[in-house]
Order: C-alpha cells, then sequence, then structure tokens
C-alpha cells in the first residue's frame, strides 16, 4: 500500500505509483507531512493582517465549490496542522475520508473526487511577519465595545490634524469622512458607524486591496488625497435591525473580497 492512510482508496489506481508531484493523483493519499510551508507575504503582514486574510478565504471559497463539510473539515485539521498537532490533523482528515495524493493540505480530494486546495497563508505565517503594535491608548479592539461612537467622533484636539478620508462602499456609495492623523482604523470604523450607522463590526477596510486591521493608525498607512479606502460591509446578523418587508439596510449586502481590488488614485480634489 505504500504510505497510504486509508485503506478505502487502494483499489483506485487510477495513477502510476511513480508519478510523484506530476498529474492529479486521485487513486494515491499519503499521509500529512510534518513540515510547514515557507513563503513570504508581497508586503510585511501583521498577525491581525493574515488572521483577515485566512477569515476572507473561509468565508468565500465554500460558496464557490466543494462541499461545506469538507471545507470544514480541512479548516478543523489546518488549525491543528499549524499547532503541530499532527495526529489530530490527520484523523480529521480520515474522518472526513480527505484524501492527500501528496501529503500536503495545498492539494486534497473528498471520496467524491472534488479537488481541494489550501493556499500556504491558511497553513503557515509568512517568513517576514511583523509584529502588531499594542501600544495603542484607544481600545480598538472590536470586541470591546467600550467606546461610545458619538464621543469617538467628537475627536481628540490632540490626536493630530484633522483631514478627509475618501471611503467608497462595498454598496456603491462614495463618502467623505472627517478623521485625524493619529486615529486609529478601529476609531476611523466608529466615526463611520456614527455618522452612517453602519455597525463597526461590520466593517473591514482595504487599501490597495491590503485588509487594514483595527490597531493601525492613519498616519501609519500613507494614504494620499486622491485614494480612496474600500469598506467591505458584511452581513448582518438576521436578529440585528429587523428592516421593513421589501427594504434591506445597505450594511446587509454580502460581498465577498473577490471584489477587492488595488486602487486606483481619482483625481478628485478634495475639500480643506
Amino acid at each position: 500500500m505504500g504510505g497510504c492512510v486509508g485503506s478505502h482508496h487502494d483499489s483506485s489506481g487510477s495513477l502510476n505509483e511513480n508519478s510523484d508531484g506530476t498529474g492529479v493523483a486521485l487513486g494515491r493519499n499519503q499521509p500529512l507531512k510534518r513540515e510547514r510551508p515557507k513563503w513570504k507575504s508581497d508586503y510585511p503582514m501583521t498577525e491581525g493582517q493574515l488572521r483577515s486574510k485566512r477569515d476572507e478565504f473561509w468565508d468565500t471559497a465554500p460558496a464557490f465549490e466543494g462541499r461545506k463539510e469538507i471545507w470544514d473539515a480541512l479548516r478543523a485539521a489546518a488549525s491543528a496542522f499549524e499547532s503541530s498537532d499532527h495526529l489530530l490533523a490527520q484523523a480529521i482528515l480520515d474522518g472526513a475520508s480527505i484524501t492527500l495524493p501528496h501529503g500536503a493540505l495545498t492539494e486534497c480530494y473528498d471520496e467524491l473526487g472534488n479537488r481541494y486546495q489550501l493556499p500556504v497563508y491558511c497553513l503557515s505565517p509568512p517568513v517576514n511577519m511583523i509584529e502588531e503594535r499594542s501600544d495603542d491608548p484607544d481600545g480598538s479592539d472590536p470586541d470591546s465595545g467600550a467606546t461610545d461612537p458619538s464621543a469617538v467622533s467628537a475627536g481628540d484636539p490632540g490626536s493630530g490634524s484633522e483631514c478627509q478620508l475618501r471611503l467608497r462602499l462595498s454598496t456603491g456609495r462614495d463618502l467623505r469622512l472627517a478623521v485625524r492623523s493619529m486615529d486609529t482604523v478601529g476609531m476611523m470604523k466608529r466615526r463611520l458607524q456614527s455618522q452612517e450607522g453602519v455597525p463597526a463590526a461590520t466593517q473591514r477596510w482595504f487599501f490597495s486591496g491590503r485588509p487594514l486591521t483595527d490597531r493601525l493608525r492613519l498616519d501609519q498607512l500613507n494614504i494620499s488625497r486622491d485614494y480612496v479606502v474600500q469598506v467591505i460591509l458584511s452581513q448582518r446578523p438576521p436578529t440585528e435591525q429587523t428592516s421593513k418587508p421589501g427594504h434591506s439596510p445597505e450594511a446587509s449586502v454580502p460581498v465577498t473580497v473577490e471584489g477587492v481590488s488595488a486602487l486606483t488614485p481619482e483625481p478628485t480634489p478634495v475639500e480643506n
């Protein structure tokens, strides 16, 4: 059986036993290899940005192909693999009848022959990971909920110079938000909540295709006055703000991350 883990695939023999790394090895299954893939991000990434990138993948991938129960198993296996719990990861794969032709989670098959591919960023952090600042005094943890949006929108005179930030919501609406250079993304989310009534927890901010974590400050982002920050609004839980029949609030429009691309400058003058 030559290293096969699941005997239910041994009789397939759909490929030559020696075809390592070539073709689609549907009939083969190798044990999950222990070494984690090494990769370098196109830009230095914080842990929060990596987490956001992974969330986007796991939220969108099952919507396009494959079976949800297999995606759920792969997510659990990837988490166990990154935590170096290889026995648990292998047990999850075996329990879901998932085969690995090359012993890696980057290419997997379910028992129906459907192919699943996990990006390396879901399996290990990049070698150029940077530490996130944790000394910001704003308490911008999205779970804190301790800051009053109206108090944040008023601003602190000592929190940097004020400017107008151009935002494009995933609903297609463009607007300007009064912010300060020392504001964090978390604070700006709450300013937008105060101005537009869009809950901060439903907002995901992107600039040039990069997810912006809550603790990043505006003065660290180097956003030119002619550039636009894209705000993806995720779907609200149905228990929040029941709307009138036939009317959907702006924030309830589901948007996939595939719609986020590098943003180009728009030479529209900005009022001072």
